[in-house]
């Protein structure tokens, strides 16, 4: 979900071959076997919670067994505390690098559905523990005050009277994309986010995406992952569409973002190391960490510093009918408006404890994230249902971030540093180092 976000399941029905590995030890068998399990238990799952899992583009008989006869949450519950035990039994001895890696993210892929089955049978978490759980990490939470200052910059930056959100709002006004526009608009941003990926990520032969606009959803944009380096990619129309979004949309959802990591994570590792797990897409996982933290930082490798701003003035203003010589004051105000995504968390997290009403949500969404209240009502309805995912945009785009600029100043450093993290077993934990 991309702004990503969504609710149900997708599937290609094609049948899928796997490699195998040339020389596979005790290890690596047992791993195989654990993966089939693993994504059998997550097809099942996704019968019982629509929109668990994301995507699918594995065998075939596994989802028509899934849907003939999943298995109780009671029984599925006892079968991912099996496959968290037997993984523990695989010793590392028997394993090299890259099943090491495997068997870590297989660890916090089976962590993450005990979590959310214990959710389905009604256990309770606090955010943070549910956050940890499902994601792999435990999010700290900034009191609301601590963003005041950021306001203050940005009352320096639309200066008036009145509500700061309110003028926030009428100024962001003047650079929505008119209705008949946004198509042209959107494919021209999203033309640009794939140029640019192009130029340092080769890309799977015959990658293609399928652009749909709908309405009435709890997200802004979404990719669905067909399987076979095929994405559909909605844009949701309930709320005005402002320019920034093209770029953001673009990249976020399809270069580099979703789309090119579903399509790498298929080629090198689905196909090309047999590894079955990666065939399934259990939204609420650790998977999902690495989605939307690199599709969010994304935008930034692509665009960054004042060069989004300025592709947006010089090839998205005119398309879209708005005067370029603006440009940058609007830009101005994203960047300052970036530094409060985080103050989500906060309101999330006391939103789904019963600490704030609906409406309370609502009004701190508007000050402190600078939403519309259409905005803020919308952002609510993702919160209901998304919860803690939360988390994924904001702490998992900076933790992106941070690694792919450990990896040097260049452009070119950095774009193989993300290149790594949207094509192998990719950890939170990786994150770190």
């Amino acid at each position: 979900m991309r702004i990503r976000h969504a609710v149900s399941a997708v599937v290609l029905t094609a049948a899928f071959a796997f490699a195998a590995p040339a020389l596979a030890s005790p290890g690596s068998d047992l791993l195989d076997r654990i993966a089939v399990d693993f994504v059998r238990m997550t097809l099942e799952a996704g019968e019982r919670e629509p929109g668990y899992v994301d995507a699918y583009y594995g065998p075939e008989e596994y989802q028509r067994a899934a849907k003939l006869a999943p298995r109780p949450v009671s029984v599925l519950r006892n079968e991912a505390d099996r496959l968290r035990m037997l993984l523990a039994k695989v010793p590392d001895k028997d394993l090299d690098a890259d099943q090491r890696r495997r068997k870590t993210f297989l660890k916090g892929q089976i962590r993450a559905a005990q979590t959310r089955l214990a959710m389905m049978a009604g256990d309770k978490f606090s955010f943070q523990d549910e956050a940890e759980g499902l994601f792999g990490v435990r999010p700290v939470l900034k009191p609301l005050k601590r963003y005041d200052p950021i306001l203050a910059k940005i009352e320096r930056i639309v200066p008036g009277k009145g509500d700061l959100a309110a003028r926030v709002d009428a100024f962001q006004n003047r650079y929505v994309i008119p209705t008949d526009k946004v198509e042209a608009v959107m494919q021209a941003g999203i033309a640009a986010c794939k140029a640019k990926t192009e130029e340092h990520i080769k890309l799977p032969a015959g990658e293609r995406f399928d652009l749909e606009f709908v309405t009435k959803k709890p997200w802004s944009g979404y990719n669905w992952y067909k399987g076979g380096a095929h994405s559909v990619i909605q844009i949701n129309t309930d709320l005005p569409i402002y320019i920034s979004r093209a770029l953001d949309l673009g990249c976020h959802e399809g270069y580099p973002g979703h789309h090119v990591l579903n399509a790498l994570l298929e080629e090198k590792l689905t196909k090309g190391k047999g590894w079955v797990e990666f065939s399934v897409y259990p939204l609420f996982s650790p998977q999902s960490f690495i989605a939307e933290g690199s599709a969010n930082f994304g935008i930034e490798l692509a665009f960054p510093g004042e060069a989004k701003t300025a592709f947006e003035r010089d090839k998205l203003y005119a398309l879209a009918g708005l005067d370029p010589k603006t440009a940058k004051a609007y830009g101005e105000l994203q960047a300052a408006k970036a530094a409060l995504a985080s103050a989500s968390n906060t309101i999330a997290a006391d939103y789904l404890a019963g600490k704030m009403t609906k409406e309370q949500a609502v009004r701190a969404l508007m000050k402190y994230s600078l939403y519309s209240r259409g905005g803020a009502e919308k952002r609510v309805a993702f919160i209901e249902t998304y919860r803690s995912y939360v988390i994924n945009y904001n702490i998992g785009q900076d933790m992106v971030r941070d690694h792919v600029y450990r990896a040097g100043k260049s452009e070119a450093a950095r774009w193989a540093a993300m290149e790594r993290v949207i094509s192998e077993p990719t950890t939170p934990a990786d994150l770190r180092r």
